[in-house]
């Protein structure tokens, strides 16, 4: 609190004081006290509006910079009514009492809207379960009845496999807030994690061209479900913004505190505009505006991910050249002391 702010707010007082002031000037000149003693009437007068002003200046100065402080170390400021400092004004202890009924409605209509997220995460991963069984009895008739119609059942079996992909963004996104109870850190081997995500897109990668080349000989420590998602989300985001047969490199090198796993294709690559955001929620760029089906939701998870697992996530490309993102998995000075 500023001491002009102060002098402002009291501006009426001190209007009051100097109006009442000019009136018992008048009137002790009228009533024939003389110039010497009511000039020194009013200078006292003000030396104690004065210092009147500079203590509650002071008092409140100091009062409200506690209030600050406790602000400040407050992990959910909602409750600062409960940790208001204690006061002897009135219009204090009214405010903070206010302060303390609006903040238990806000504090009642958090939990409210928790519990009503916890229940809808709940229903969607429910969802999700149960729609995976028809998924993959889908993918069974079609493996099963391929040799009658091998064109037929592939396709079906092709838009079966985005149908999955799709519900498993539906369920990471779903989870992507309380990935603690759901990850479990262990020693990854990152070919393996790599050859798995091909192969569940074998397939896709055949008809679609794509040629792959795999170099992940290093381990590092993460979760090997949830990488393998980031890591097919890179895929299929290579796949789908192609212009001819795609040409996928993937591979990782040591780093001082840590390991890279990239993923370099030959696809139509990323403007410099839309670069700095792909990882926006929503953002599609221009590449997405000419894709009707992208969602913008893709790379944001990966993002999201990455974040809550400790892994940076970051693209280079450009235009007609080709893209190359980045998965840095740090190596904590413990473990590398193992």
């Amino acid at each position: 609190m500023r001491l002009l702010d102060f002098l402002k707010d009291k501006f009426m007082l001190i209007l009051l004081h100097v109006f009442c002031m000019c009136a018992a000037g008048i009137f002790l000149h009228i009533t024939g006290y003389s110039s010497s003693d009511f000039i020194l009437i009013e200078i006292f007068w003000a030396f104690i509006v004065c210092v009147w002003l500079l203590v509650t200046y002071i008092q409140r100065h100091h009062y409200f910079r506690r209030v600050e402080q406790t602000l400040d170390q407050l992990d959910q400021r909602y409750l600062l009514g409960e940790m208001l400092p204690d006061s002897y004004r009135l219009e204090d202890k009214l405010y903070r009492e206010m302060i303390r009924k609006s903040n238990k409605s806000v504090i009642e209509r958090i939990h409210q809207i928790e519990d009503e997220k916890k229940d809808y995460r709940e229903y969607i991963e429910s969802w999700v379960h149960e729609i995976k069984t028809p998924i993959t009895s889908i993918a069974l008739i079609c493996e099963n009845r391929r040799k009658d119609n091998e064109e037929e059942f592939c396709a079906i079996e092709l838009e079966n496999q985005k149908i999955e992909n799709y519900v498993d963004m539906t369920l990471y996104y779903a989870r992507s807030d309380k990935v603690y109870k759901d990850y479990m850190i262990s020693e990854t081997n990152l070919q393996e994690v790599v050859y798995k995500v091909l192969a569940k897109n074998r397939g896709y990668l055949i008809r679609n061209q794509v040629q792959a080349e795999v170099d992940c000989p290093d381990l590092v420590y993460t979760d090997k479900k949830w990488i393998a998602f980031i890591l097919n989300q890179m895929i299929l985001n290579s796949v789908k913004y192609r212009e001819n047969a795609l040409m996928l490199k993937i591979y990782t090198t040591k780093q001082t505190q840590g390991v890279w796993l990239m993923l370099e294709d030959n696809g139509t690559g990323i403007g410099e505009n839309d670069l700095t955001r792909i990882f926006e929620k929503g953002f599609t760029g221009s590449n997405g505006r000419s894709h009707q089906r992208a969602t913008g939701m893709g790379l944001y998870l990966c993002r999201k991910l990455c974040q809550k697992l400790g892994i940076e996530i970051w693209a280079e490309s450009a235009v007609g050249e080709g893209t190359r993102m980045t998965l840095d998995f740090p190596i904590s000075s413990y473990l590398s002391k193992l």
